[in-house]
């Protein structure tokens, strides 16, 4: 199929390497310079998604890259997206609906047959763009999957698409990773790369230099950047929760204290970020092993994507208790989503939705049941608060309905409807909505129930845009932005 637009890709030596931060930040890059450009990735693995305006789900990187071009959501941006529910297993997503579960074994015979819809989704953007700027999944070099691949090089070489390799020089080793990517790749996909990026640089870049000549000896590749560390990248929505393991490190004050457990299967947990960065609240993700803290204003469950096995998860690690403490002594409990339905009485499976468990006991903080049962809710929503009247904004996506004496008294009026519960002044609440504290008056509305008289002065929204255009900033400074746009084919 002729394209009528041009694209490049960027893959990476590996997992977490920044591909997804550095595609953003050249998305807002171009379109500042007058361009129309989409964002693109083939396959991804998250459980972190975002509602499209058709009512599918895509990954919230792509999400963030589709802010950072000024465009709707659309479920073509991330044609095929696996939300792993098991360490071997995942829900398949193809252009935004579910097709159903599958073993990793199962899927790698699959991914094949997807091809088509990758492709499709890939030219539909195109319909609109003057540049697609699609981003890899993993390393470039997972020889052992090249094929049925269609994350990387396989689609790569299926779309005739140029490719720009990413390498992480923060985690150590980074001569060795380009060098290595490239000696591993049939002598074809050495032809396809054009060059390199080398991310999150800290130090003098001029002892490096002397490296950059050794990688061009060794394959022959240029250099299109080193990239000094972004530290304001922070203040950006993650995808990978891989993300998680740094966070909370770097922020040890704030005078209210939210605790959030850390469950195997976290999903969208882009909802603790508005949260995060007040600079009066400290948000500690609580990993297994420790008990969840006695200090704590808030307990914070949240989302999941296997709400069950979650729920024994956090029995195992005795965290019930601690939070059946912390209720005790007057704490707060927010659950959001998955965690929502956790604070009910019962949990229910009766279609085996989740895997072979089909009822559990919830931790008993709200009077109501929720029954694991499709079709799955994916929309926007809007509406008021019942805690201030203030406008609320975000996205439901969930299986199952929560009902019982606790709904009766509603957190939410949502496009129209009661949604979520408020119970005990406030002491309790949950609610189905992601994104529920990215306003700012909702959000300083709660935490004012925390610390009264507290002074708002985040503007959580705008700062995500001037984060980017930042970012923009700091790729035009460090990168040939030029000489990339120069190989976009």
């Amino acid at each position: 199929m002729a394209k009528s637009f041009k694209s490049l890709m960027f893959q990476g030596t590996g997992s977490d390497v920044g591909k997804s931060l550095l595609v953003a930040g050249l998305c807002r890059a171009y379109v500042r310079r007058g361009l129309k450009v989409a964002p693109f990735k083939p396959q991804n693995m998250s459980n972190n998604a975002a509602v499209t305006i058709e009512g599918g789900e895509i990954g919230r990187a792509q999400a963030l890259q589709a802010r950072a071009c000024g465009l709707d959501l659309t479920v073509h941006m991330n044609p095929v997206l696996l939300k792993p529910q098991t360490d071997v297993g995942a829900q398949v997503v193809v252009q935004g609906a579910v097709i159903g579960n599958c073993s990793a074994r199962d899927y790698t015979k699959m991914k094949p047959s997807l091809m088509p819809k990758v492709l499709e989704s890939f030219h539909k953007l195109g319909e609109t763009a003057d540049l697609i700027l699609v981003e890899g999944a993993g390393s470039a070099a997972e020889v052992n999957l090249r094929a049925s691949d269609i994350a990387n090089m396989g689609f790569a070489e299926a779309a005739d698409v140029p490719v720009i390799l990413i390498g992480d020089i923060d985690r150590g080793g980074v001569i060795a990773s380009l060098v290595g990517t490239h000696v591993l790749l049939p002598r074809a996909e050495q032809d396809r790369l054009k060059g390199y990026l080398i991310n999150k640089f800290r130090g003098d870049v001029t002892i490096f230099e002397p490296a950059l000549d050794i990688i061009r000896e060794k394959c022959g590749l240029k250099s299109f950047g080193v990239v000094p560390f972004f530290h304001k990248a922070a203040l950006l929505p993650d995808e990978d929760a891989m993300s998680l393991d740094q966070r909370g490190k770097d922020q040890a004050t704030g005078s209210i204290k939210i605790v959030v457990p850390r469950f195997p299967r976290i999903a969208n947990f882009d909802d603790l970020d508005p949260l995060r960065a007040e600079a009066d609240v400290f948000v500690d993700i609580v990993e297994a092993g420790r008990a969840l803290p006695g200090d704590a204003d808030v307990i914070l469950l949240p989302g999941s994507k296997a709400t069950l096995s979650d729920l024994a998860f956090v029995r195992e690690q005795g965290w019930d208790i601690d939070i059946q403490a912390h209720v005790r002594r007057g704490g707060h409990v927010v659950g959001l989503c998955g965690g929502y339905q956790m604070m009910g009485r019962k949990v229910y499976d009766p279609d085996g939705i989740e895997g072979p468990v089909t009822e559990m006991d919830g931790l008993g903080l709200l009077d109501m049941e929720t029954v694991l049962k499709g079709p799955k809710t994916l929309r926007a929503a809007e509406g008021v608060s019942v805690l201030d009247d203030s406008i609320v904004r975000g996205y439901e996506m969930h299986m199952g309905v929560s009902e019982g004496p606790a709904r009766q008294s509603p957190l939410l009026i949502l496009n129209g409807e009661d949604e979520g519960v408020y119970h005990d002044h406030g002491r309790l609440i949950g609610s189905y909505l992601h994104g529920l504290f990215n306003e700012d008056a909702f959000r300083n509305a709660y935490l004012s129930t925390l610390r009264e008289g507290r002074q708002a002065a985040l503007s959580y929204e705008q700062q995500i845009d001037q984060v980017l255009d930042q970012l923009a900033d700091h790729l035009e400074e460090y990168c040939d932005l030029d000489g990339l746009l120069e190989l976009a084919s």
